[in-house]
């Protein structure tokens, strides 16, 4: 058999190891950095009362492995001191247009050369109204009019100010230029109104900008259809047959998935209480239910990955009112059928067909079964006890080919990269887009 594995610097290597009693080390073993590490991103925050929120943003984005550079508007500085931003990226702060000119760096020009991606967050209709005109009297509008990097604009502003005609033919004006708005939310404002003009949430602004970035990745044109989290199976109104599933697996490799392009549908269950902020996402509640969405989404997919946890059995039938408890009655007999095998019926030339196996015993055994017996593409098999609720995971990968790999202890997040990462050279030459 043989395995792919990592190097400290993430490259990938062949190496045959013995079997799955011998494990690779892993002293060298690193996981593929996430989308956002290592990117030069550009914060713009402008002078409105949401300009301290962008301070959590810029923590997120720091501890996320963001090359993150600040510029304030005056503006902005009346709210939030550029102290703030200055200990949270450890880089200066850009103020004045003049700002960054000293040796090779050319202010605006290198800095806006530079980004990766840039972020407007809060965008008052001051600095938008600029941006749609073309205006150039600050830090900021002069590195957003000299970029070629994205722009991503979340606007925050008074109810009747977002409406304001002037204000929306400038947002559709910079949408037909290719900026990305992140529309404001509906909820209390600082006037004390309520109303639209409240600052969109961090996750919707970082979902928009791993959105630019992840835009010709190896799955870029590829639809990805991934599972989480349990089903619960109604016994009456109330009460049903469930597991502890959290689903944080199944999130997670929607994420890593839409950070390599692919175009992600996540199909979640009842226990999954954070759904994907990416792609797009279908609820269910049971199983038959989740097997009807699964057969209708993997119709034109290239690739499914079932990681949610099934029931395998459900009651025959669900009583229509509340089982009642009376002195002395005996305990109900609820006599159980199984559940669609969703993997068993999906399978048809063309979908790259993932699933997981969690045991108890003899790991590797059982899931090289499990892959022969439901003709999967590849399989990732972990503790059934040790795995769910968790947040780290140590799984092994088993392929159709023969090869094995057994992991270290991974983060959920990072051992979703790697699996993703690992699917996309296991893919048919025919059904691959690489970058």
């Amino acid at each position: 058999m043989s395995t792919r594995r990592w190097t400290s610097s993430g490259q990938r290597y062949p190496r045959c190891w013995k079997g799955p009693e011998s494990v690779p080390p892993t002293d060298r073993f690193a996981p593929p950095p996430s989308l956002l590490t290592g990117k030069r991103i550009v914060l713009g925050v402008t002078g409105g009362i949401a300009a301290y929120k962008a301070a959590d943003h810029a923590s997120y984005l720091a501890q996320q492995g963001v090359d993150l550079r600040v510029v304030m508007t005056a503006a902005a500085t009346r709210f939030v001191g550029p102290m703030t931003f200055e200990a949270i990226t450890r880089q200066p702060v850009y103020r004045d247009v003049f700002d960054g000119w000293a040796g090779e760096e050319a202010g605006h020009v290198t800095l806006a050369a530079s980004a990766d991606a840039v972020i407007v967050a809060p965008a008052t209709a001051n600095t938008i109204a600029r941006m749609a005109q073309g205006m150039v009297d600050d830090m900021l509008t002069a590195t957003l009019l000299a970029t070629q990097a994205p722009i991503i604009v979340a606007p925050a502003m008074e109810h009747h100010m977002w409406h304001h005609p002037a204000t929306r033919a400038n947002i559709e004006l910079l949408r037909s230029r290719g900026v990305t708005i992140v529309e404001p939310e509906s909820g209390h404002l600082a006037s004390g109104a309520n109303g639209d003009g409240r600052l969109t949430s961090r996750d919707r602004i970082v979902a928009a900008v791993r959105e630019q970035l992840a835009r010709g990745g190896p799955l870029a044109g590829r639809k990805v259809v991934v599972s989480a989290g349990g089903t619960h199976e109604a016994i009456d109104p109330v009460r049903f047959i469930g597991n502890r599933s959290s689903g944080q697996m199944g999130v997670a490799l929607a994420d890593a998935a839409f950070d390599a392009g692919a175009d992600v549908v996540s199909v979640v269950g009842p226990t999954v209480t954070v759904p994907p902020m990416v792609g797009r996402v279908e609820r269910c509640e049971s199983a038959r239910e989740m097997s009807a969405l699964v057969q209708e989404e993997t119709g034109d997919a290239d690739v499914l990955i079932m990681a949610a946890a099934v029931a395998d059995f459900r009651p025959e039938s669900a009583v229509a009112s509340k089982i009642k408890k009376g002195p002395g009655d005996d305990a109900p007999i609820v006599r159980l059928t199984r559940n669609p095998d969703i993997l068993a019926t999906v399978k048809r030339d063309g979908l790259f067909l993932v699933g997981f196996a969690a045991e108890t015993d003899d790991l590797v055994a059982n899931s090289q079964a499990k892959l022969q017996a439901k003709a999967l593409d590849m399989l990732v098999a972990n503790d059934a006890v040790a795995t769910i609720g968790s947040a780290n995971s140590q799984a092994t990968l088993l392929f159709a080919n023969g090869d094995v790999i057994q992991l270290p202890l991974l983060a959920k997040a990072e051992l979703a990269r790697v699996i993703v990462h690992q699917l996309i050279p296991a893919l048919p030459e025919a059904e691959r887009k690489d970058a």
